[in-house]
This record gives C-alpha cells, structure tokens and sequence, in this order.
C-alpha cells in the first residue's frame, strides 16, 4: 500500500514540490519535475532528501 505525505500542489514553471512516498519497508521522496530520491528506511530522511533537493 503507498502512502503520501504532503499535499499535492498545482505545479508552475520552474518549481518543485515534492512528497514523500512509502513502499514496503522503505519511503522516498518524489518531486512534480520527476526527481526521485534513494529509498530510505527512516521517513525524516527522506523528507530531508526532498528538502535538499528543492533548496529548502
């Protein structure tokens, strides 16, 4: 079963906003451009991935 954290957001040009999603064990985080992160077991890694990833 995936779950997401986050709300999805109407994307502009140019911005990204990413979310994190959960398979099986592990949880990654997505982006609206594509970018996908490595799977992580602990969720606030890759929560923390997403935000590098956005600048943030």
């Amino acid at each position: 079963m995936t779950q997401q954290d986050g709300s999805a957001h109407p994307r502009t040009e140019g911005e990204h906003s990413t979310t994190t999603v959960e398979q099986g064990r592990f949880c990654l985080a997505r982006c609206t451009c594509g970018w996908r992160g490595p799977a992580r077991r602990a969720r606030s890694m890759a929560r923390t991935d997403g935000e590098l990833h956005t600048g943030g």
